[in-house]
């Protein structure tokens, strides 16, 4: 997870490289954390979430592509979940968040079996459950709305990323995981494999980590399928990291390759580089139909040794856990 929360961010850096769009001149410093300018990437308009979730109408899934962790991502999803909300009441909530395994336990909160402390416990929610997800999963419990948790078991990712798809193998007809775990787009590919080759410069590392993305994503675009299965004349709403939806790759590919005719809007988060004259280029806004500026949050780690021996925790505690 933080290994992919790095990949976007290389991303974002990449991009502001490009000479910025005349229509910066027109956006409005970002003040507080929470701030946040919504783009069209058609028009390059300034929008609010009004006039958003008004573009929205008619569209099957609606990709909210953030940056974990970052509260204006967090506020945004929230926002437009409730305007949503009044447009059309046939709403259903799939998340990366949270796991397929778990979604009986996500159930029965939405039921009100267990408390929250029970769901965060057993259903191994995010340390940011509280301050970054929580709204949303409330407000679909007290609307009784459908959450589907939709990513793939994170031990069977963790193993598929040291040995590969091989790892599977054991885990046929497993009703957890996807029935195409590996179903690929090559255009996504490249992107991944391009940035995996220059940390690792190359070798099996990569091409495992790569396996194990695939099955994260297809394991969403599935679960995205099942809920428009289920709820088909209801409007879904997807939360994900995003790199999983930039540039209409990851699970939006592999979400048409399953389902062409299913209509898609993706929304995008961008960093701007400074706070007084906040910018955006044209490859930002290549990567959704409709993105939005927000600030930075604070670093973890100023020191490169800090960093490095919190990596070296992560990772030995990952090491620790076997793949049988």
């Amino acid at each position: 997870m933080k290994l992919l929360v790095i990949l976007a961010m290389i991303f974002v850096l990449a991009g502001c490289s490009l000479q910025p769009t005349k229509e910066n001149q027109k956006i409005t410093p970002l003040v507080t954390l929470y701030d946040f300018q919504i783009i069209d990437s058609a028009t390059e308009k300034k929008i609010n979430i009004e006039q958003l979730a008004k573009k929205l109408i008619g569209v099957d899934v609606i990709f909210l592509g953030e940056y974990h962790g970052n509260h204006a991502s967090h506020l945004l999803q929230a926002q437009l979940q409730a305007e949503l909300f009044k447009q059309n009441p046939n709403q259903v909530l799939t998340m990366e968040q949270f796991n397929t395994d778990k979604q009986d336990v996500l159930e029965r909160y939405m039921d009100s079996e267990i408390g929250e402390k029970i769901l965060i416990k057993q259903a191994n929610a995010w340390q940011n459950y509280r301050a970054s997800y929580r709204p949303l999963v409330e407000f679909a419990k007290h609307n009784f709305l459908p959450v589907y948790a939709a990513n793939a078991p994170a031990n069977v990712v963790r193993c598929v990323g040291r040995k590969g798809q091989v790892y599977l193998t054991k885990f046929k007809g497993y009703e957890n995981l996807p029935k195409q775990p590996f179903l690929n787009d090559e255009l996504y590919e490249k992107k991944f494999m391009n940035f995996m080759n220059k940390m690792y410069k190359g070798g099996r590392t990569a091409k495992n980590s790569y396996y194990a993305q695939l099955l994260r994503d297809n394991s969403m675009a599935e679960t995205i399928v099942k809920a428009l299965k289920n709820h088909p004349k209801s409007q879904t709403i997807h939360l994900n990291g995003s790199f999983h939806s930039n540039n209409f790759l990851g699970i939006v590919a592999l979400l048409k390759k399953r389902q062409p005719s299913t209509k898609i809007a993706v929304i995008s988060p961008v960093i701007v580089g400074k706070i007084t004259m906040p910018s955006y280029t044209k490859a930002d806004l290549a990567k959704g139909d409709f993105i939005y500026l927000l600030l930075e949050q604070p670093l973890d780690y100023q020191q490169e040794k800090n960093r490095q021996q919190a990596f070296k925790k992560i990772f030995k505690m990952a090491n620790q856990k076997n793949c049988q």
